[in-house]
């Protein structure tokens, strides 16, 4: 059984493992170069304002690399359910060459197990060698910038791509035994669970552990270390905000500036600091604005997730998608004994 698995599946296991071997090939040499960028960003840092500078020229170098290739590790799951998970029943079932080993003595819920193990471990062996060369070279960034909670970069560290490769792989499979035809179950497969990737990380991820909630000082040094001020929608709100004392954490809210008696800064006096502040000659990311803002004696309340549960997040995240794996492939199990023909 598991010999006529491998000898179904070793096109795909090929193409996996040249694919893995151009992308350790990559990574090794990127992860080589962050550190030799990140030895010149120390040595910068004996002076707080050249630290700060040095700081600011390391995570624009590599930030929008290690996106976009975080970006390309949250597709690698997606890509195996839809061409790895979503033919393994279907095209069986479309061509009929189910009824071959069904005659045999393999009873058919041992046929798909053989199946789902075989190609769901190569699944979880792919990703999870990705994801840990991504980790290792990406670890000297981790640190300076700490931003290990971004849905991108938790996505694509450590443990947790390996429970959306398991999930993926284990999706299709379950939706192609059920429509039993190969591209419309590829298609179902590869939407429904990059919505699923979406979805999870934005609404399930920030309920997996109660938030720490605080209420932050908005001083001019606060302001100047958030990320951006105002919005699309206009309102005086802050984005980026930072915990003090905790960098690392995780800011799940962030309430719109608030002055000492809890009102919410008006658009007008907001706009004014940001539009015309008062001459200072202040320096720092927003300079005048930050100076203007924090005469207002502003504050904003926020929940947040200290740096110290990532791991939590990491182990529960897994836990939910391999859990949702077990399920897929018992319900697999019971309609292939049950209803499949």
């Amino acid at each position: 059984m598991m010999w006529l698995s491998w000898r179904q599946f070793r096109v795909q296991a090929l193409f996996g493992a040249l694919a893995l071997a151009v992308i350790a090939g990559y990574l090794v040499y990127l992860g080589t170069d962050i550190r030799d960028a990140h030895d010149v960003y120390r040595a910068a840092c004996e002076d707080p304002a050249d630290c700060a500078r040095a700081r600011s020229r390391f995570r624009g170098v590599y930030q929008n690399t290690l996106l976009f290739l975080a970006a390309g590790l949250a597709l690698i799951p997606a890509v195996i359910g839809t061409f790895w998970g979503a033919p393994l029943v279907a095209r069986e079932l479309e061509n009929g060459t189910h009824r071959l080993v069904w005659n045999q003595s393999v009873t058919r819920p041992r046929w798909l197990l053989g199946k789902v193990l075989l190609a769901g471990l190569a699944a979880v062996i792919v990703t999870g060698a990705a994801a840990a060369l991504l980790t290792w070279a990406a670890r000297p960034f981790d640190e300076v910038v700490k931003e290990q909670f971004d849905a991108f970069v938790f996505g694509a560290r450590n443990i947790a791509p390996i429970g959306y490769a398991a999930l993926a792989f284990t999706f299709g499979t379950v939706v192609g035994l059920l429509m039993r035809r190969t591209l419309p179950a590829m298609a179902v497969t590869l939407v429904v669970f990059l919505a699923f990737q979406f979805f999870f990380p934005n609404v399930v991820r920030p309920g997996l552990m109660p938030p720490v909630r605080a209420t932050v000082p908005m001083t001019a040094e606060a302001v100047n270390a958030a990320q951006n001020l105002g919005s699309i929608g206009g309102g005086s709100v802050i984005g980026g905000v930072r915990i003090p004392g905790a960098p690392d954490a995780w800011i799940a809210e962030t309430s719109p500036l608030r002055t000492a008696d809890g009102r919410t800064l008006s658009a007008s006096e907001f706009n004014s600091c940001l539009d015309s502040p008062p001459k200072t000659g202040a320096g720092g990311t927003f300079g005048d604005t930050a100076v203007c803002l924090a005469g207002h004696d502003l504050h904003v309340d926020v929940s947040y997730h200290p740096g110290s549960r990532y791991w939590s997040f990491q182990w529960r995240e897994t836990a939910i998608y391999l859990a949702l794996s077990g399920i897929l492939l018992a319900c697999g199990a019971w309609r292939i004994r049950r209803r499949v023909s």
